[in-house]
């Protein structure tokens, strides 16, 4: 049934390569690159609740704003 694979142009997209090279271990972050990974997640966490505290003003619906304008276009004098 799976016996019949396709060709691929390239020996290395093929399931059965094999590599006996192991990649280098990752090194590992300093205190400075993980300061300011971090300084950044907070900067960005500081703006959206910056925003959302800006702009909860304006997604207000309170009864006093409504109602009381209108344009002279609607009076039909």
């Amino acid at each position: 049934m799976f016996g019949r694979r396709e060709s691929v142009p390239f020996a290395f997209l093929s399931d059965d390569f094999r590599s006996n090279v192991t990649p280098p271990p990752r090194e590992r972050a300093s205190a400075g690159e993980l300061a300011g990974r971090w300084l950044l997640g907070v900067c960005v966490v500081a703006g959206l609740v910056g925003s959302l505290v800006i702009g909860m003003p304006a997604l207000s619906t309170d009864g006093s704003a409504t109602g009381t304008e209108h344009s002279e276009a609607s009076d039909k004098r």
